[in-house]
């Protein structure tokens, strides 16, 4: 068994289009209505909105009346010093500024419009 893809349920398709593409700058390589897959390598990063996974597949998706913090996604990078500076340029909200980690990682925290956390971090040394 491998992972190939990982979906977030979202409230507004086109606001985390928006984020995903321009913002962290993945590449759409896949959208049917409100069903949208980014390439971000291996590892296949997909959203849909909730009213269409309540709708299509009959889920008991919760409404997004807050934020759900019970897991968070994570993206390696270069420089996470300079992505972080380039998210803020961006009007990304900044959850954890870069820090560098006791195992040598340097590790910082974003959040995309939903309020899903997204780790930016460096690849451990």
């Amino acid at each position: 068994m491998k992972m190939k893809y990982t979906i977030l349920y979202v409230n507004d398709v086109e606001a985390s289009i928006h984020f995903y593409q321009h913002v962290l700058g993945f590449p759409i390589k896949l959208r049917v209505e409100s069903y949208v897959e980014f390439d971000t390598g291996d590892v296949t990063l997909s959203i849909n909105s909730r009213q269409d996974v309540k709708e299509a597949l009959g889920l008991p998706v919760p409404e997004a009346n807050q934020a759900s913090h019970t897991f968070e996604i994570g993206f390696v990078v270069d420089d996470v010093e300079q992505t972080i500076a380039s998210m803020k340029k961006k009007g990304v909200s900044i959850i954890k500024e870069p820090a560098k980690k006791p195992w040598g990682q340097t590790v910082a925290y974003v959040s995309d419009p939903d309020g899903h956390f997204i780790e930016i971090c460096d690849a451990v040394s």
